[in-house]
């Protein structure tokens, strides 16, 4: 039985291994990556293993290692490992290390004392998420752990706006909206996100502890034998005139809670950009709402690169409200954390219709060098446009080594010289660009005349040569 309790505790640690992504600069999940069907060898194994022990009866009390301290040892190690893969495979991981008919009384024992724990925010979102999960395929109502949930919510509600009263944020905000994202029933929106991502992505204010409400607080209690009840049987002036006074409030109160829930859907749905092209629907009600949930930036500028090749059209109005922001909302940054990464868009489409986009938008936003104003247009034309070229150059030559090492088929590098000549040319029809100024069109110039077996680029190279001149 040692030998079955090892082999438990090196599949399970083997598996959670495999869930856990490659360190790096941020733990967002990625569409890409890997799946939790790519790992069905180790499920197996652990499910043979846990159906074994499940069909051990135990002969002695001295056996070194009992299945059930296993499995919690298996359970331990996930919710200390899987806080970085989205949170949907995390609980379809603790479904399959557990047995249905250990499931609940394993939930008692570990997730409930770990959501009403001081651990650190991740792990009890997590918690929070696998009770919700257990039971999302039947109504909401029906949970057993719906009450649980909902205690914890109020509670760390109630800390959160002690520490909001202060004048500080709690580290607790991103769990109090995630409970009440499930206690309203909309616990789905969160599940391709992992619970590291959740407890560090801002919150707009609109969507602090000190604003959220639910339902159930308001409703009256259910007394079916009138125990509360006065022994009068109709209303009195003082109760006429309290409902009255009561009934604008009520109607104030849902439409500040509509607005919240629109605010967290778009929340939700701007978290969901960076993994997936969004629908027309979903982008016409996210784009009315990007400032409000870009102060503070609901997701980071290692983000950015995602959003902006899942769904282009999101960009503009994106990189519009971000570059906007004081550098005191950016970290002391300023929009260079941000420009940075359009140094460094690929030479595709969508780059191409972006960068063209910014170097016409006249927004005012403000000047970090001289401490005054200037607008997207100029601060894109002096801060990327060079720096955009030359790793577009850089990028379309180690295609093209690629092409000829035969590493790659396909026709990226003809599609990336066609593509960057016509971009460029248009920034010179728009006087953008200056061909007479050597700093501005030396590089292309070069890349031009290097590539003229393609129509797109002497014609470039005809332009420039005549501006000279």
């Amino acid at each position: 039985m040692a030998n079955k309790g090892q082999t438990a505790d090196v599949a399970a640690a083997n598996f959670i291994d495999s869930l856990t992504p490659p360190s790096s600069a941020s733990e967002r999940p990625r569409s890409s990556g890997t799946s939790l069907h790519d790992h069905s060898s180790d499920l197996a194994l652990m499910m043979q293993t846990a159906s074994l022990y499940a069909g051990t009866i135990p002969l002695s009390g001295k056996q070194p290692v009992a299945p059930a301290d296993s499995v919690r040892a298996s359970v331990s190690h996930l919710l200390s490992r899987a806080c970085a893969v989205p949170c949907k495979k995390a609980a379809e991981a603790f479904t399959e290390l557990v047995q249905p008919l250990s499931r609940f009384p394993l939930c008692l024992e570990m997730l409930w004392p770990l959501l009403n724990s001081h651990a650190p925010p991740a792990q009890r979102i997590l918690a929070s998420y696998i009770l919700y999960s257990l039971y999302a395929p039947h109504p909401f109502i029906l949970n057993p752990f719906k009450g649980v949930l909902f205690a914890a919510f109020c509670r760390e509600r109630e800390l959160a706006r002690q520490v909001a009263n202060a004048g500080g944020i709690s580290e607790n905000e991103q769990l109090v909206w995630v409970l009440w994202k499930i206690l309203k029933g909309d616990g789905q929106d969160i599940d391709p996100f992992s619970p590291s991502t959740l407890a560090r992505s801002p919150l707009p204010p609109q969507l602090r502890a000190t604003n959220l409400y639910l339902d159930e607080e308001t409703r009256p209690k259910f007394d079916p034998f009138g125990d509360s009840a006065s022994d009068n049987t109709g209303p009195t002036p003082a109760d006429v005139t309290s409902s009255t006074q009561a009934a604008p409030d009520v109607a104030v109160s849902r439409e500040r809670e509509e607005e919240t829930k629109k605010l967290s859907d778009a929340m939700t749905l701007l978290l969901a950009a960076r993994n997936r092209v969004l629908t027309i629907s979903e982008q016409r009600m996210l784009i009315p709402l990007i400032p409000q949930l870009t102060s503070p930036p609901v997701i980071t500028s290692v983000d950015l690169l995602s959003v902006i090749m899942n769904n282009p059209t999101l960009a503009q109005p994106l990189l519009t409200a971000l570059l906007a922001l004081p550098p005191s909302s950016t970290n002391g940054y300023g929009p260079g954390i941000y420009l940075d990464v359009l140094q460094h868009l690929p030479p595709t489409l969508p780059s191409f219709d972006l960068l063209g986009r910014l170097l016409r938008d006249p927004t005012a936003v403000p000047d970090v060098t001289t401490g005054g104003t200037t607008t997207i247009a100029d601060l894109v034309r002096t801060e990327v446009l060079g720096w955009f070229i030359h790793e577009c150059i850089v990028w379309l030559d180690k295609a093209e080594q690629e092409e000829r090492e035969g590493a790659i088929s396909d026709d990226r590098f003809a599609k990336g010289v066609q593509h960057l000549c016509r971009f460029y040319s248009s920034l010179i029809k728009h006087s953008i660009v200056d061909t007479g100024s050597d700093a501005d069109s030396a590089e292309m110039a070069h890349f031009a005349l290097r590539n003229s077996r393609f129509e797109d680029a002497t014609a470039l190279y005809r332009v420039l040569a005549l501006g000279k001149f």
